[in-house]
């Protein structure tokens, strides 16, 4: 009886993706001929710990390090080789050729499977400047920004205002340096809404950080960063964290198909357009759920996930790729932001059709110590009630509300449906009504019409149109802080004094918007044509940039 010869797979890159094929595969397989080229000294890193290790709240640098190629060889039987390059890969020969970056050494390999997992590189290359700049996104990344952190007050210029540039900036704050961050968008975390962006700006700034906005970095040497504005800072390390780019070089090299995106274009079994030829990971193209076309999602729970999807294909398994929907999580200084789906700057730029809810609700019941306020904001469809998008801002919860909506969109749930989910509830957890109860609650209402809305930034158009705000929180709170031109007549003595409202359209707000649902149906059941400010006053504060 001839012995069957075992599959030679051959894996180009070993961090998330990479790595995750490599051990499911294996678990899968115990005869397969699985070897792993990595270009960087590490493997199988936790590249999303890196800012909290430069920060100190990672103490262990060997933390970082999920394993080794000795421990996967002993666990795993894998054959994994750091500073080794895949510089070609021929499909139709159905080799690859390896560059041994430490001793030169070139050499082939055959495959019967490969697997792309060569993720992402940073978008901008490294100027040539005495300021020295580094990404943050490998091991050797972190290793040398805590070599420059050599002394209290160090300044350093952090580029980027997303995900990794907040994460970068909190932690070289802990660690004493004076940080300015420069972001080109005209707000921190683009992929968010202005008004929903805004406070974290504010918590950046109010811990010392110089946050410049709608500007790039134009030119650096001796010590100064120049701005496209023409003013300058002080620097002594830049931190590039201005986004990425897919690593695309090898496939293109080869022939094989890059999409529209820039990503390598893979079907929803993540194959390429050459035969046996698998991709995953930051470099490649996704499915998104809400547009339904290729986008670049770059998530390392994606990069799992389909790596572990092209081990079970490989092993005979039937295995398709989800849509993905882009869902992340950042915090920064105590305050996190959440996101999933669309922004409504994506959907009016799509020229899609939406409504907006936004509510405000507490992060768990207020009675018992500790409660915080969320900010949400909610994006559906008029016609079907999908769930486009959702935005959460808060202290405290922000992650269970975020991946319970994230749920609803995944299985296709109405808006309005959030009302009915049957959520955990103990008072230092929740409330009876939760805030993603509330958010379906207040779906409903607009969707219907039961409550009209008007979003905070059409606000100035409707009163140049005629209509008066009515104010109806407490004198105190109207005091403290108050919409230019608003009239103040509190919801408890609104019944009272109907006699008192100017003729003509009106709109009404309170500080959250809950108050101002109770007088829109209050006035619309008098006849009245009036309209509730979505979110209240402090949504409108919240994106008008004149708030002070």
């Amino acid at each position: 009886m001839t012995a069957v010869a075992p599959l030679r797979v051959v894996i180009v890159g070993g961090v998330a993706g990479g790595m995750s094929a490599a051990a499911r595969l294996r678990r899968l397989d115990e005869t397969a001929d699985i070897v792993v080229f990595e270009r960087g000294p590490e493997v199988s890193y936790a590249n999303c710990g890196l800012p909290y290790y430069v920060g100190g709240v990672i103490a262990e640098r060997d933390s970082l390090l999920l394993q080794t190629p000795a421990s996967l060889r002993s666990r795993f039987r894998l054959d994994v080789r750091v500073r080794h390059d895949v510089v070609r890969v021929d499909t139709a020969g159905k080799t690859v050729e390896v560059v041994d970056l430490d001793s030169g050494h070139r050499f082939t390999r055959p495959y019967d499977r490969l697997i792309l997992a060569t993720g992402a590189r940073p978008r901008r290359d490294e100027p040539g400047s005495d300021v020295p700049t580094r990404s943050l996104r490998t091991v050797e990344d972190a290793d040398a920004i805590d070599i420059a952190l050599v002394r209290p007050g160090v300044p350093v210029v952090v580029v980027g205002g997303g995900y990794t540039g907040l994460e970068a900036v909190e932690n070289l704050v802990a660690r004493g340096a004076s940080v300015t961050l420069v972001q080109r968008a005209t707000q921190v975390l683009a992929p968010l809404d202005e008004e929903m962006a805004a406070p974290i700006a504010a918590e950046v700034r109010a811990h010392g950080v110089d946050v410049r906005l709608g500007v790039e970095v134009a030119d650096s040497g001796h010590g100064i960063v120049t701005l496209s504005d023409g003013t300058s800072v002080a620097a002594e390390l830049v931190i590039d964290a201005s986004g990425v780019v897919p690593e695309t070089a090898l496939a293109e090299a080869a022939g094989i198909r890059i999409g529209a995106t820039g990503g390598i274009q893979v079907d929803e079994y993540c194959r390429t357009s050459a035969p046996e030829v698998f991709a995953v990971g930051d470099g490649v193209e996704k499915i998104d759920l809400v547009g339904g076309d290729a986008a670049l999602i770059t998530m390392a729970g994606l990069a799992n996930r389909h790596g572990r999807l092209v081990a079970d294909l490989i092993a005979g398994r039937d295995e398709s790729a989800r849509p993905a929907l882009g869902t992340g999580i950042v915090q920064v200084f105590g305050i996190a932001a959440a996101k999933a789906g669309w922004s409504e700057r994506q959907l009016r730029a799509a020229g899609r059709d939406f409504y907006v809810v936004h509510v405000h609700p507490g992060s768990h019941a207020g009675y018992y110590p500790g409660a915080e306020t969320l900010s949400m904001k909610m994006l559906a469809d008029p016609a079907s009630d999908r769930i486009l998008g959702v935005q959460i801002i808060g202290r405290d919860g922000v992650d269970k509300r975020i991946d319970v909506v994230a749920t609803a969109m995944q299985a296709g749930m109405p808006a309005a449906e959030l009302a009915h989910l049957e959520l955990a509830y103990a008072p230092q957890f929740g409330s009876a009504k939760d805030a993603v109860n509330i958010l379906g609650y207040v779906a409903e209402n607009t969707r219907t019409g039961t409550t009209p809305t008007i979003q905070w930034h059409e606000l100035d158009h409707v009163r140049q149109a005629g209509a008066t705000l009515i104010d109806v929180r407490s004198p105190s709170e109207f005091a403290a802080g108050a919409i230019p031109g608003a009239v103040n007549l509190p919801l408890d003595e609104l019944r009272d004094r109907l006699d008192d409202l100017p003729e003509g359209s009106l709109i009404v707000h309170c500080q959250v918007g809950l108050r101002g649902h109770i007088a829109t149906r209050l006035l619309r059941q008098h006849g009245l044509d009036v309209r509730n400010l979505d979110g209240g006053y402090r949504t409108w504060r919240d994106g008008t940039p004149q708030r002070g």
